[in-house]
């Protein structure tokens, strides 16, 4: 099997060490990635570090025709991709194939973003010692930038962390997961066929124990992680004079008043719990349904649960995969185990076969156990009824996560009284936290990070104001 370079300043480099990816599901090596010498991922960050001022200089309209073409080309290689992501990380096709869309569009709202970017200018003579003075604003990129992408949207996380630092201006230098590093490999392939200048990008497949070297340089003075929690603010802690945006993750809840459309809510939420084999950070994790409703939505969730396909990741119609290796489905498993100890009741699902779990769902869940305080990060959630509003919204906010939360309601009191009261970076009305648009500002609060993605969002968390103030103007 061929061994896929990785990318050193645009072009592509074999190392001293190879990566081997195995498929999930069966185990089969599907790929072998090389993995740069510490030499090469030095030249790679002196290369990154070099350009940064011609990076900043690029013309708006290099930029924008750079992520377009990387746009166009996923759109064009979207089944191949599609299937390199499934062979890496197990996903089946259905959502593999929805991740490559999402990066299609996740390049061209980069590109959008990028011809949007504009000065500003403001007059000062609102103060008389200003008279004859105008301030002239633009946004210049902070630095080169270190993106570390996970391994459960090996693709579309990827496009968050190049496209907005290529669309600021920003040299970019990223370490994609060691169990997926192929989809990453082939976002820089379709990078290193447009005009950006070399150094602009490098791809460094490095092992997890390396990564500190990269967050300690001072060279790239942002670093975007998308991670674990721990990792996360280990990152925070040990660069405090660097930019760090963080998102770590969350434990999803969805709030189920009497007024919500029931089969829809049931439907949803029962599919995304378990979308991605549930290693989503915003998949429904928590489900907290009014006590007057609770008898007749519980029956049709746990329908829904237990009808999701499951199996074969290969097959069009399987909704269900296993998870990233054995040792997730076992975390998982050992998690459930032990809320049921403490009392908690499966009501469908709750078996391991390999790396796959069942879709499983969990009613009385002690309040204090794992599945209902940390991310379980798989296809496992639990039911809770409660009286109104008032302690749903409560339950919501009882956590150390803030990522996303879904409240299925038809008032729009209540959409606006959860928007206001509810601790979490978004607030989704009449569907599930499971769902994001590329565009949107998204990241969240407490221990789920610190700083937005988005297109938009990200660039300014890339780039800062820089003043230039011309005096002598007849204002």
């Amino acid at each position: 099997m061929n061994v896929t370079p990785f990318w050193l300043a645009g072009r592509p480099e074999t190392g001293d060490g190879e990566l081997t990816v195995r498929h999930p599901y069966d185990g089969r090596v599907v790929g072998t990635a090389a993995v740069p010498t510490p030499a090469q991922v030095e030249e790679a960050v002196a290369a990154a570090d070099a350009v940064r001022r011609e990076a900043a200089a690029l013309p708006l309209h290099v930029r924008a025709e750079a992520l377009a073409h990387v746009s166009a080309r996923l759109a064009e290689r979207a089944e191949e991709v599609a299937r390199l992501i499934t062979g890496e990380n197990g996903k089946p096709l259905m959502w593999a194939r929805g991740e490559v869309a999402r990066a299609v569009s996740t390049f061209r709202f980069a590109a959008e973003e990028a011809r949007r970017i504009a000065a500003t200018t403001q007059r000062l003579d609102t103060d008389p010692a200003a008279e004859g003075r105008m301030a002239y604003i633009t946004r210049v990129p902070k630095g080169p930038v270190l993106g570390i992408s996970p391994f459960n949207f090996p693709l579309n996380l990827a496009a968050h962390k190049i496209a907005p630092a290529i669309a600021a201006g920003a040299p970019i230098v990223l370490k994609p997961a060691p169990a997926t590093p192929l989809s990453a490999l082939l976002l820089g392939e379709l990078l290193a066929e447009t005009d950006l200048p070399a150094g602009m990008f490098s791809v460094l497949p490095v092992p997890n124990d390396r990564a500190s070297a990269l967050v300690d340089d001072p060279r790239l003075p942002i670093v975007s992680f998308t991670g674990s929690v721990p990792v996360g603010w280990a990152i925070n802690d040990r660069a405090p004079r660097k930019h760090v945006t963080l998102e770590l993750g969350g434990n999803g809840a969805a709030v189920v008043l009497p007024d919500a459309d029931l089969d829809w809510a049931a439907k949803r939420i029962g599919l995304f719990a378990n979308y991605q084999a549930g290693q989503s950070c915003i998949a429904v994790q928590r489900v907290y349904v009014d006590r007057s409703v609770l008898d007749e939505f519980l029956p049709k969730l746990v329908d829904t649960v237990s009808s999701l396909v499951t199996g074969d990741p290969w097959d069009d119609k399987t909704q269900v995969g296993p998870l990233v290796d054995e040792a997730a489905a076992e975390r998982v498993e050992a998690w459930v185990d032990e809320a049921v100890a403490a009392g908690a009741r499966v009501l469908t699902g709750g078996t391991r076969e390999g790396a796959a779990y069942a879709p499983t769902v969990l009613a009385d869940v002690p309040p204090d156990s794992r599945i209902a305080r940390e991310e379980v990060f798989g296809p496992v959630m639990f039911v809770q009824p409660v009286d109104g509003a008032d302690e749903a919204f409560a339950l919501v906010n009882d956590s150390k996560f803030g990522l996303q939360a879904g409240v299925f309601t038809r008032s729009l009191d209540v959409a606006f009284r959860a928007h206001r009261e509810l601790d979490v970076g978004g607030v989704v009305i009449g569907d599930v936290p499971s769902y994001r648009a590329d565009q949107m500002p998204y990241g969240g609060v407490k221990d789920s990070g610190v700083g937005r993605e988005g297109l938009r969002s990200a660039i300014a968390d890339y780039t800062e104001e820089k003043v230039m103030v011309l005096t002598g103007l007849p204002l």
